[in-house]
């Protein structure tokens, strides 16, 4: 059994990792670089090798206080200062404040001889010097080969860089090393990678035309990292890496909803819309109006305060603002707002990977509530099913777990059956909403189905789905003797429908009043009856009145008579 004191040791014995502050890269190593030792950065020209160290450095200094010094072999101090400015990296800046030293070395074939013995004493004296002067932490030496291009003895070679290596381990510095892609190893001599502790594998992949950069861990002695290959992007504020080939499903998931932008689609969906943090797929051939939904679902969330971000595949933003607002959406205002901003670009401008990295770059930087990408069926130029699907797998992870409701929209075949998408990503979806264009009586209509809402009790009725200048409108499709009817065979047969309604109308009100007249001629008859029964009541009354007194009047006769007899 282990005990308490043990588990400490280990934790102190994990090795200590230096933070790049490159974004992505410092999570797929699990911390940055090791520190204290040194790191290799191999690759072809042109891959980002001066620029990623020069970064390091730079971010050291301005990130985690960490003084740096960078050894150039090639450039000078002043072409490297204005390779650089476009980044907003000021190295006279840094230097001024003793934070960053560049150091020019310049090494000529002729100033070096193999007489007696060849060593580094000088470089070390120039190197340590460099370092003593700002107390310096960090170091990149650019590029390795330069240093010993001139020696052609394998033995020397070997040595001096083992001697180079173990210089920088016992200055404790977190040292990045350069080196050029050889024919057949990773570097030119073969021999860096072997006594470097981490090995970074930077290269460019050209495939149609469209050219990626890739970044890969070789090796890390002492730590784990990832192990694929990811996608980086050197963009106006330096390297950017996409570390989520992987991610686990453990996000939120939300009970609020978003409107959807169409009243009565938010009814077919329960009431209130999307749930927020989903993922949302329209789909459908062209003209169904695909576009119309993704810009009247921005508008609602602009309308309520939130923030949306485009990704137009097809159209540029001028023409999407002048199409949407033929329809009564004024995207436009909400552009001006800064509630609404739009990447508009050709899928075949980068590869499948960096756009991936420019979206995801663009979600951080923007923060939206919503994303909308339109449309996904234009990524296959530049990719297969399997790639288009992979990015758009790791892109909705992504924005799920930071809670925003997305929205897809894929442009479908006349000739593929309806419920089918072109990147095979419909089981990704929570929400599936399927367009049509239905030709009858010598027209098209649109129609609109929810194949599927997860979480929802939505309709599974067919809507009619009209574009007009006051908007967008679903109404009920009109089930007749003859089917479905859409358009104006729908707007005919409500005109009969409604005529007829009127013709049976009239004819109930005609028999009502002929009714209604009936009934005040039996009920002015039934009040002469009621009548005639009170008279024959009151004759009845007075009849037996008379009787009553005819009775008397006989009994005081007879009374009279016996008194005048004297009867006893």
């Amino acid at each position: 059994m282990v005990s308490d004191r043990s588990l400490v040791n280990i934790r102190q014995d994990v090795l200590a990792k230096c933070p790049t502050g490159i974004q992505g890269f410092d999570e797929i190593t699990a911390g940055g670089l090791p520190k204290g030792r040194p790191s290799l950065v191999c690759g072809g020209p042109g891959c980002g090798k001066t620029l990623f160290g020069m970064e390091f450095l730079v971010r050291g200094a301005t990130e985690f206080d960490e003084p740096g010094v960078f050894v150039s072999f090639e450039e000078r101090p002043e072409e490297l200062a204005q390779n650089v400015i476009s980044l907003g990296w000021n190295l006279q800046d840094l230097e001024t404040n003793g934070k960053l030293l560049v150091e020019y070395v310049q090494v000529e074939r002729s100033d070096i001889e193999e007489t007696g013995e060849y060593d580094l004493e000088g470089l070390f004296i120039r190197l340590a010097s460099a370092v003593d002067a700002i107390g310096a932490k960090r170091i990149v030496l650019d590029t390795v080969e330069s240093l010993f291009a001139a020696l052609p003895n394998e033995l020397i070679l070997r040595s001096e860089l083992r001697r180079l290596f173990r210089w920088l381990k016992d200055k404790g510095l977190t040292a990045m090393i350069t080196g050029e892609r050889g024919d057949r190893n990773l570097t030119r001599h073969g021999l860096e990678e072997y006594v470097s502790d981490c090995v970074i594998d930077l290269n460019v992949r050209v495939k149609s035309d469209i050219a990626t950069r890739r970044l890969r861990i070789v090796k890390y002695r002492g730590s784990r990292h990832g192990t694929n290959e990811y996608p980086f992007l050197i963009g106006a504020t330096g390297f950017s890496v996409m570390p989520i080939t992987s991610i686990n499903l453990d996000y939120a998931t939300l009970m609020e909803r978003v409107p959807s932008g169409v009243e009565r689609l938010d009814t077919m969906l329960g009431g209130s819309g999307y749930y927020k943090g989903s993922s949302v797929l329209i789909t459908g051939t062209a003209g169904t109006g695909k576009s119309s939904l993704a810009s009247a679902f921005a508008q609602s969330i602009c309308a309520t305060g939130g923030k949306c971000l485009y990704f137009a595949f097809e159209e540029a933003v001028s023409q999407i603002l002048r199409n949407m607002s033929s329809i009564g959406i004024n995207l436009g205002q909400w552009v001006d707002a800064g509630l609404l901003k739009f990447h508009a670009s050709r899928p075949t401008t980068f590869g499948m990977e960096m756009h991936l990295l420019t979206m995801y770059n663009m979600v951080k930087e923007f923060n939206p509530s919503a994303v909308i990408i339109d449309p996904i069926s234009n990524l296959s130029s530049v990719g297969n099913e399997e790639e288009v699907k992979s990015v758009l797998t790791r892109f909705v992870d992504y924005l799920k777990g930071r809670g925003i409701t997305t929205l897809f929209t894929d442009l479908t075949s006349g000739k593929t059956a309806g419920e089918y998408t072109e990147a095979a990503i419909s089981s990704l979806m929570d929400t599936w909403i399927l367009l049509r264009n239905i030709e009858t009586n010598g027209e098209r209509n649109r129609a609109l189905f929810v194949l599927k809402a997860r979480g929802t009790d939505h309709s599974n009725q067919v809507r009619e789905f009209v574009l007009s200048s006051q908007g967008l409108e679903l109404t009920d499709a009109y089930l007749g003797p003859e089917g479905v009817l859409m358009g104006s065979a729908r707007v005919a047969q409500e005109v009969r429908a409604q005529a007829e309604s009127m013709r049976r109308s009239q004819e109930l009100k005609g028999r009502t009043r002929g009714l209604e007249t009936r009934r005040a001629m039996l009920e002015a008859q039934m009040a002469s009856l009621k009548q005639e029964v009170i008279c024959l009541d009151e004759e009845v009354e007075m009849f037996k009145v008379e009787a009553m007194a005819q009775d008397d009047a006989l009994a005081k006769g007879r009374d009279d008579m016996a008194r005048i007899r004297k009867a006893d």
